[in-house]
């Protein structure tokens, strides 16, 4: 090979694409010439129901989470065939009244101790507090109390928290200049949390609610003959509110808020979880060559990619790369890698990832998408920091509170 390489010197036309012809020929014969290093990962999901959305055009989506997962591992083999790196994925899905450290027990005795966890805030601190020799990786959980008081050493979050998306979408609505916002919360706790974030938000960046009211209607025969006449009638008298620009919606479960546009007694725009969403992933998003993850992520799950499923797809292309730079599958090898400035993660947002040291959180761009189109991605122009613009999103150093996963980086 090092005289194939001499010679090409000699013909500087040729030398790159005759190179990678060559390397491309040979990379069987490496891999083989070397033990493989073997890359267990374990996906872990509870089966629980998943809420019927308001739209007849909204499908739950198949697979959610896993699939992207999926693309990552064909990703990861791709790079990995000629390192010599054996990526393999094991899939367990738990009912939802299991107990989900017993169900894990075995994959960790496996060696399994890499996790990329589709789990809800309790089972992700349930299993990083019984393994701590394991390293998870939270797709799903958006808690702010994660990266904050509740923060766990061996616990990284791709998913981005509910203050993220809230920083993001008010940085937006700052940016417009649409000061005085209305906000509506829905009936359930994960409405109440997203509703304190924004709340939050606002506060942070300058803005003012001027009318802070809750939605506590249950859910009737919305397909019904004479659904669209109820609403019709509710929405207008619940909707008399004070002067304002923006209706910020706090409604998770999708029970109410995609009745407020169009219905509403003044014409303003609707915001938050319905209307302008801030998200991870949309299927909007086209840019700095997303189109090329759309496309191969369609093809392989025939559907559009969820947020959940590019959380996923992340987690595990981040394992990859720590495994490829540093020659290792170690938990605590690849945890000392992704948390340092050496990390770089490319993930078709426009600029690299990389993982706060503070509280394990992936720095990302947060899109602000409405339904059939992407409108803007945040953090928005202007709004500075000293480290990193994506840190004027979520909870930033001085205000965090998670001194356990600080003190295992010091360590």
């Amino acid at each position: 090979m090092r005289w194939f390489k001499q010679e090409l010197t000699r013909l500087p036309w040729l030398s790159s694409c005759l190179f990678v012809c060559v390397a491309s020929a040979f990379a069987p014969l490496h891999a083989a010439q070397q033990d493989p290093l073997p890359v267990p990962i374990l996906y872990i999901a509870r089966d629980l129901p998943e809420p019927i959305p308001l739209s007849l055009l909204d499908e739950p989506a198949e697979d959610n989470g896993v699939s992207g997962a999926r693309l990552g591992l064909n990703d990861n083999k791709t790079t990995g065939g000629f390192l010599g790196h054996d990526y393999s994925m094991e899939s367990l899905i738990v009912a939802e009244d299991d107990d989900i450290v017993a169900q894990v027990k075995p994959f960790i005795e496996q060696g399994r101790t890499l996790l990329v966890a589709d789990l809800q805030a309790d089972d992700l601190l349930a299993l990083a507090d019984a393994y701590a020799e394991s390293l998870l990786f939270n797709v799903r959980a958006r808690d702010t109390r994660l990266r904050d008081q509740d923060c766990r050493a061996n616990l990284l979050h791709v998913a981005p928290s509910r203050a993220m998306l809230a920083d993001a979408l008010i940085q937006y609505l700052s940016w417009k200049r649409w000061d005085e916002l209305v906000l509506v919360t829905g009936r359930h706790p994960e409405d109440q949390l997203f509703a304190d974030a924004l709340s939050h938000s606002v506060t942070r960046f300058g803005l003012d609610i001027v009318e802070d009211k809750r939605w506590t209607a249950i859910p009737g025969a919305r397909r019904s003959d004479s659904g669209h006449h109820s609403v019709q009638q509710e929405i207008p008298v619940f909707s008399r509110f004070s002067d304002h620009d923006v209706v910020l919606l706090a409604d998770e479960l999708d029970e109410f808020g995609e009745y407020f546009s169009y219905h509403m007694t003044d014409p303003r725009p609707v915001a938050g979880t319905q209307g302008l969403v801030p998200t991870a992933w949309d299927r909007t998003q086209e840019q700095w060559g997303a189109t090329q993850i759309q496309r191969r992520f369609e093809k392989l799950a025939n559907r559009f990619m969820t947020p959940r499923d590019y959380s996923a797809w992340a987690a595990m292309r981040a394992i990859a790369e720590g495994v490829t730079k540093t020659g290792s599958a170690d938990v605590n090898d690849l945890r000392s890698y992704l948390l340092s400035n050496d990390f770089k993660l490319a993930g078709f947002k426009g600029v690299p990832l990389s993982f706060r040291t503070w509280n394990g959180q992936l720095r990302q761009p947060v899109l602000l998408a409405a339904p059939r189109m992407l409108v803007s991605v945040s953090p928005q122009e202007g709004f500075l920091h000293q480290v990193s613009e994506l840190d004027t999103l979520g909870v930033d150093e001085p205000e965090s509170s998670c001194t356990q996963f600080q003190r295992s980086v010091e360590e």
